[in-house]
């Protein structure tokens, strides 16, 4: 049965991961030597490829965190002997 912390636990991390893979994204395209925002530009569209960059960098380290989340959660030894 899927306990309610754990579900909390992941929400955290998805919420996390998408935190950090929006700073990339912002970073990514703000920072000029990548290139990247020159890029996007150029082409026909640069306002849905901009949208798709920074949804995709979001969606990315979304999962990625979600899943070393869990990865974690779910491998700690629950220490129950109620020592500090």
């Amino acid at each position: 049965m899927i306990k309610p912390s754990l579900l909390l636990a992941a929400a955290s991390h998805t919420a996390m991961g998408i935190a950090v893979g929006l700073g990339f994204a912002f970073l990514a395209t703000h920072i000029t030597a990548l290139g990247i925002a020159t890029l996007i530009n150029y082409g026909p569209t640069p306002d849905v490829v901009m949208i798709m960059f920074v949804g995709t960098c979001a969606i990315t380290f979304g999962i990625g965190a979600t899943l070393t989340g869990l990865a974690i959660t779910l491998t700690e030894d629950p220490d129950n002997t109620g020592r500090e």
